[in-house]
């Protein structure tokens, strides 16, 4: 349940109430003249941070042997002396 809280009471207690806010998770409506003008809210959950293991994940596709040499060994020069 939100908190309510007169627009005097605010101004007075900014830096705390915003930190209570922040704390809590809880919004808090500011009301003017028992009129509502403003709805505190606490920010929304930090965003995971993007790892860049795994991102090509279902991505490519591995077509053919990826352990065996590229070439055969009798084009391999360096082995022919």
């Amino acid at each position: 349940m939100e908190q309510t809280i007169p627009i005097s009471k605010f101004k007075a207690t900014c830096l705390r109430l915003l930190d209570d806010v922040n704390k809590t998770g809880q919004s808090m409506l500011v009301t003017r003249n028992g009129e509502p003008i403003a709805l505190v809210s606490p920010p929304p959950p930090p965003k995971k941070a993007d790892s860049w293991l795994g991102s090509m994940k279902g991505r490519l596709e591995i077509m053919g042997d990826v352990v065996s040499p590229a070439s055969d060994e009798e084009d391999w020069e360096v082995l022919n002396h």
